[in-house]
């Protein structure tokens, strides 16, 4: 890359056809990664202990802090900005470096802090392990950020299903051979090494040295903000394990932790898939008022479609999907899974209105939303912390419910969007849901316990989505809808290329 100016501006056509090629890129590799997950998850439990999770537990709920900061919010200011320099990506690039270095130092040296606040030596060498990963994450922030910006989620895409690939393999082959918890720590380094080392070669951007006359100051700032959000929410969303770690001991996070990471899978997959790309697209078009509200609402209505269904399936499933995926081992486990499974639905709804805030330069508000909601769910996790794990991930999903409408309101103010924009496109969806769910409930009932349960989970699962396809499509007339998107995307995306 020359020391030229890297416009993130596009026409109207071209824009779409990459968002549309971008948006197609993201759902494959998360599909792809979705079942690299699942798999990592089902063959780890069957081959590790509740305790080797809640070893790792403990202190990733800890030294997950130190991750907020790896990128320093300067992957979105990167992003965000409508044209930026050679000078200063490279400037940019050097403080990630900074910030990295240090961050792998705080760790290691955080590791005998751990081990005394959970009474366990274990955890020394453990959390001085997994330091490295924060530099490696680093060393190629700026290069995936590049990526992001002209909408090169084919290339990412590869890129982070090639690192995810490279670290299940690394752990399934320790865990395999006896190594215990260590087969978990491992893909915090392999990951991350593979990840940044792929950036560098698909950008072939070299970062320049450090130079006085690059004015960060702005972008800094920009990091600044959208950094301290993702810490006091980080904070907020972890300080659950830090409780049950500290009360509760490992086996109980254990069980916590992999209900809590599975019932995570589907929020993660389908906010990487459309959130990134949404994020760059309406980047571009922030000061169109018209233009992003239709671009946002048509890439809502598509998330809200797959949510509900998905939260539906866990919440009525939950025990068939532990059993299989996890093992009979972890049985305990589902109903801490079917408690948690209204945050699907719950973050499936506010996680996009971020993007937008973040999209339009609203960094701060979300800022101000993050003070709020983490005092929330803290003190939901101290009211269920009596009660063990399924006492906090009861009091965690009635919290994030109650929070839900204030925080649309909150969010949507003086936006492009309105609360009644979002709220149209959750009904109808939720209707299909209810309904596919009475159906699913009969299938479930009709087979009873007895019955095998990959059967149950099947033909539950069939039943489900054949109702809600048919009910929000054809009952609910939500069919013209998401026809009329597929070809409107269709036109744009053959108009762009």
């Amino acid at each position: 890359m020359k020391d030229d100016i890297l416009s993130a501006k596009r026409g109207h056509h071209s824009l779409k056809g990459e968002a549309v090629q971008s948006g197609l890129a993201r759902m494959v590799s998360q599909g792809v990664n979705l079942m690299l997950r699942v798999g990592y998850i089902a063959i780890l439990a069957r081959l590790l202990s509740p305790s080797d999770f809640g070893l790792v537990a403990m202190v990733v709920a800890l030294t997950g802090i130190f991750d907020v900061f790896t990128t320093a919010g300067l992957s979105s200011a990167t992003i965000q900005k409508d044209e930026i320099s050679h000078a200063e990506v490279s400037a940019l690039f050097w403080v990630n470096i900074l910030v990295g270095t240090l961050l792998m130092l705080l760790c290691a040296a955080s590791a005998y802090f751990i081990s005394g606040f959970y009474h366990d030596p274990r955890l020394i060498w453990i959390t001085v392990a997994i330091a490295p990963g924060f530099l490696l994450n680093a060393a190629g922030v700026q290069h995936a950020a590049l990526l992001e910006r002209n909408l090169r989620y084919i290339t990412l895409s590869g890129i982070e299903t090639g690192a995810l690939c490279a670290g299940v393999v690394t752990a399934v082959l320790l865990a395999l051979s006896g190594y215990g918890y260590w087969a978990l720590i491992a893909p915090t380094l392999v990951s991350p090494a593979v990840s940044s080392l792929g950036c560098w070669i698909a950008t072939g951007w070299i970062p320049g040295l450090p130079r006085r006359d690059a004015d960060i100051r702005s972008l800094l700032h920009f990091g600044g903000v959208v950094t301290l959000n993702n810490l006091v929410v980080y904070v907020g969303y972890n300080a659950e394990k830090v409780l049950l770690g500290r009360f509760w001991g490992a086996g109980p996070l254990g069980l916590y932790t992999r209900a809590f990471q599975l019932i995570g899978i589907p929020t993660a997959t389908i906010n990487s898939a459309v959130g990134a790309v949404l994020f760059s697209a309406l980047s571009r078009i922030q000061n169109d008022p018209a233009r992003l509200r239709s671009f946002y609402l048509k890439g809502y209505s598509i998330v809200i479609a797959f949510t509900v269904p998905i939260t539906m399936f866990s919440f009525v499933f939950a025990h068939e999907i532990v059993t299989i995926v996890l093992g009979p081992k972890w049985t305990e486990a589902a109903t801490i899974f079917r408690l948690l499974a209204p945050t699907i639905l719950v973050f499936g709804i506010i996680n996009l209105t971020y993007w937008l805030l973040i999209a339009t330069g609203k960094q701060k508000r979300s800022l101000y939303m993050a003070f709020v909601i983490a005092p929330l769910v803290i003190t939901s996790y101290c009211i269920g912390i009596s009660f063990g794990p399924e006492g906090v991930a009861l009091s965690y999903s009635t919290a994030l419910v109650l929070w839900l409408y204030p925080h649309l309101v909150w969010s949507l103010h003086n936006t492009p969007v309105s609360v009644g924009d979002l709220l149209g496109t959750i009904v109808k969806p939720w209707i299909a849901g209810m309904a596919a769910s009475a159906g699913a409930l009969a299938v479930q009932h009709y087979l009873g316990p007895e019955s095998p349960t990959l059967l149950r989970l099947i033909a539950g699962g069939t039943v489900l989505a054949g109702i809600y396809g048919f009910v929000l499509l054809f009952v609910l007339g939500q069919l013209t809808l998401f026809r009329d998107v597929l070809l409107s995307f269709r036109r744009e995306a053959r108009a762009g290329a």
